[in-house]
Order: structure tokens, then C-alpha cells, then sequence
């Protein structure tokens, strides 16, 4: 971050300076939200939340090293060498002031929402506009209202394009970080089962994902959709901005066909855009990885790249961390480190690698999906149901929603299925299963922390040569 006086902040959220700190021009270049881990100089911001309240570490967070703070209310007492700045609500104050800091700059930002794949576009959009540019992004699950506007305050005069996720589960979240964003590229991958526990349908989700299209600037503004969902298909000739669609059908703007792939971390496609069409190679597993390259490359061309930087932006492409990770071990066994996330659309993905997989044996650890809340039977019958489909040998299923998974994966014909209580239950089945020739895969809901489990598998297994 850029250094901003205490002046300017005061400018940027409209608030009032208390206690006896008179100095104006004195600056930070940082901010804080953890008074657990306080940067020398910087700006503190006490959240709130349903079980904490930051005002409690005010002192602490001073303590530790802060220049200074914003607080909803009013102290008991103040020191002279620090400044505390009054504001109506600290997530909101945090809001404005990247909202401000952003618009110190001329970058263009590229905002990518969905059910699925956020994450992956997002990666895959800035390998390829990094070709050309310097380019921040979201990094890490710093995608809601705290993450996006401490990733925006992350930036410098040395960005041209930020590449930000925009994740919700409630109503109104899109349009809340859409207004500070107000991306010239808007990107929304897919409308799926993700937190249908909390909108109730998917036509909700449609709508909450919808949200960021208001906000995309009128001048050189351009929506970039995927063609073959079927919901985001009837915004055709409904946008606010010219829109452009992404897939596998026919007449799409940007049309992937896939040619092949090694099985071990690559897949060969054509590709079709306006401006160009030629060869791909994608690194890394599943045909659904077609999307985030088309919506790159929609990007890309939108920003005026050639078609040898975006082929080139495409080959820098690399996965974030426990994002379909390829893990190859010793006695020709690969583990998929898939664990990061999951909903319905993403573990059938991720099912399909492992089933595409050149391996003998093929075994599936998959865990509890959360917030699909009255849905979740039905939803994790149907990756067992997948599972079967799929031709899939093997099942380790943990955590008392997938017994759901388990069952229909029995009915429908994988020959081991065993249902773990937890993940320690799971850890003990493990060793009986590890075989040569085999590919694992490793996936659930975040909270389910299956990671561990990756780390049980290597354990477990050799390095390879």
C-alpha cells in the first residue's frame, strides 16, 4: 500500500479525529484487521462479527504497534502518540477507504464472480494478462467483503490491471463489492449448488450472482459469460455491456474443442475466438478447464493481446494450492490434491479427472459438501450416483453427510465404498487401500480440512524417482 496520511483518511471515510493526536500529515502504509499480527506504523481496524468484536484489541493491537485506529465508538481514554479515528461502522469504513485508495490509480479491474471455478479464472486471467501487464490479484479466499477491499488496498502505481473474486453466500454480497470494484470486465463462470442452503434455489443464486452487472462500467465495458449454462445463456441480448460467451457449444464467441491430453497434468484443445483461432495446451487436468482458458482469453483480447500471449499467458497458468494439484508419487501412484473447496458441480469435475486418469485402480476420499443445506441428501446421493457412472473402484467417504454418498455409490455399482465418521476413522482405512498404479483423489468443503489426509497419503506412500 501507498502511504495515506491521517488526513486523507479522514477525508476517505468521513471520519473524526479523537483525543489529542493532531498531526495530519502523518502516514501509514498498511493496514491491519488481526491484532495478533500488527505491522510497525500501520492503520488498525477493529471488525465486528457475530462472535467477536475487534474494539476489544484496540490497546493491544496500539501495543503492538500501530500507529493508529478506527473505532465505532467512543474510548475511555486516548493516547497522544497515536491516533484514532471515529467512523459510524469499521467493515464499512474499510470499504471506503479502498473505494477511495482504489481510485487514486488508473487500473483497469476485472471482477470474476460464480458458483464454480472463481478461483481458477482468476488465476488463469492473470497468467495471461500478466504477459503483457502488471497485474495484482485476489491471492488466497480473499474474496469477500474484508478480503476484496485489503486486496485492492494492496495496491501501487506499479499495477495496470487487478483481477479480483468476488465470492458471496447471501443476496446483496455482489452488489456490495461490485460497487467498490466497478470492473470494465465482468466475469461470471457458472450458476451451481454453492450456498444454496442460504438463497434457496438456484434462480436465487442466478439473480445474487447477476448483481455485478450493474456495476460494470459503460465506457469499454464487456461481461464475459459461459455460453453453455443454461441460465447465464438467457442474458443474451440482456446485458448492460456488451457481453461475450464462453464453452464447448456451438456459435459461442470463444469455442473450446478438446483434442487429447497426457493424463498426468495437460489437456490438448482447439480453440476458437474472434480475432484468432489455433492449438492449446492447458497445464492442467479436466475438460472443464476449457472455461477459465476461454474466459482468459476473452480477457486477453478484450485488453488487446495477441494470440501467442495469451498461447503463452496460458502455459504460465498454475493452479492455487490444493486446486486440482497433481501429486505424483512412487509406484506410479498420483494423488489429485483437490481439497480446498467443494460443491456438486466441482467434486463431478474433479470425479471426471479421476476417472480419466491412465491409472489401474482409481479411489476416491471425498468428504461432507456444506450449505446445501435441505438439498445435501439429494446433492451427495448424486456424487455417489456419479461415482458409479464413472466407473470409479473405490470410495472412502467422511463425515456424516456423506454416508448420503456412500449409499448411492454402493447401489450404483463402485465395488469398495466405506463410510468414515471423520477423518481419523478415515486415516486408519487409508493404508489397506494404497496400491501400485493407482490415482487418488482427494476432495471436500473447506471445513472439512481433507488436506490432512493428502499429508496421511504421502505419508504413506514413496517419493518418486
Amino acid at each position: 500500500m501507498e502511504a495515506i496520511s491521517v488526513g486523507e483518511l479522514l477525508t476517505a471515510v468521513k471520519g473524526t479525529l479523537l483525543g489529542p493526536w493532531d498531526d495530519l500529515d502523518s502516514q501509514v502504509c498498511r493496514v491491519d484487521t488481526d491484532s495478533r499480527n500488527i505491522h510497525p506504523g500501520s492503520l488498525f481496524i477493529p471488525l465486528v462479527g457475530d462472535r467477536f468484536d475487534g474494539h476489544a484489541y484496540i490497546n493491544a493491537a496500539l501495543d503492538g504497534g500501530a500507529a493508529g485506529c478506527f473505532t465505532a465508538r467512543e474510548r475511555e481514554s486516548y493516547r497522544s502518540d497515536k491516533f484514532y479515528i471515529k467512523v459510524n461502522n469499521t467493515q464499512r469504513a474499510l470499504r471506503d477507504l479502498a473505494a477511495w485508495y482504489k481510485n487514486r490509480f488508473s487500473v483497469a479491474c476485472v471482477g470474476v464472480t460464480g458458483s464454480v471455478g472463481k478461483t481458477t479464472a482468476k488465476d488463469m486471467i492473470a497468467a495471461v494478462l500478466g504477459v503483457k501487464y502488471t497485474v495484482l490479484k485476489t491471492e488466497g479466499n480473499l474474496n469477500n467483503n474484508i478480503g476484496l477491499p485489503l486486496t485492492l488496498l494492496r495496491l501501487d502505481r506499479s499495477h495496470q490491471v487487478a483481477v479480483l473474486e468476488m465470492g458471496m453466500d447471501r443476496p446483496g454480497e455482489i452488489d456490495y463489492l461490485g460497487d467498490i470494484v466497478r470492473p470494465e470486465v465482468g466475469v461470471i463462470t457458472n450458476i451451481g449448488d454453492a450456498h444454496i442452503e442460504r438463497l434457496g434455489s438456484r434462480e436465487n443464486i442466478f439473480k445474487a450472482k447477476c448483481e455485478l452487472l450493474p456495476h460494470i462500467r459503460k465506457e469499454n465495458g464487456l461481461v464475459v459469460l459461459n455460453g453453455d449454462d443454461p441460465m447465464l445463456a438467457t442474458l443474451r441480448g440482456n446485458t448492460p455491456v456488451p457481453a461475450v460467451f464462453c464453452g464447448t457449444g456451438e456459435e459461442l464467441d470463444y469455442q473450446a474443442l478438446v483434442t487429447g491430453g497426457d493424463g498426468v497434468g495437460h489437456i490438448h484443445c482447439q480453440v476458437h475466438t474472434p480475432a484468432a483461432s489455433g492449438e492449446l495446451q492447458i497445464p492442467a487436468l479436466g475438460e472443464h478447464m476449457v472455461y477459465p482458458t476461454l474466459i482468459a482469453a476473452a480477457v486477453g483480447e478484450h485488453f488487446g493481446l495477441t494470440w501467442e500471449e495469451i498461447r503463452t499467458g496460458v502455459s504460465r497458468f498454475v493452479p492455487t494450492r490444493m486446486r486440482m494439484n497433481v501429486v505424483q508419487r512412487a509406484d506410479g501412484i498420483t494423488i489429485l490434491d483437490d481439497t480446498y473447496n467443494a460443491n456438486p458441480q466441482s467434486m463431478r469435475a474433479a470425479i471426471q479427472v479421476l476417472a480419466d486418469a491412465p491409472s489401474t485402480r482409481k479411489i476416491a476420499v471425498l468428504g461432507d459438501m456444506f450449505e446445501l443445506g435441505p438439498y445435501a441428501p439429494a446433492l451427495h446421493g448424486g456424487v455417489g450416483e456419479y461415482l458409479g457412472k464413472e466407473g470409479i473402484d473405490c470410495l472412502v467417504a467422511v463425515g456424516p453427510l456423506s454416508v448420503d454418498t456412500a449409499k448411492s455409490a454402493r447401489d450404483s455399482g463402485v465395488a469398495q465404498v466405506y463410510h468414515c465418521a471423520d477423518k481419523e476413522a478415515a486415516a486408519q482405512v487409508l493404508p489397506q487401500l494404497i496400491q501400485a498404479d493407482s490415482t487418488i483423489l482427494v476432495k471436500a468443503s473447506r471445513g472439512m480440512e481433507m488436506e490432512q489426509l493428502v499429508s496421511v497419503l504421502m505419508e504413506l506412500t514413496r517419493e518418486a524417482e
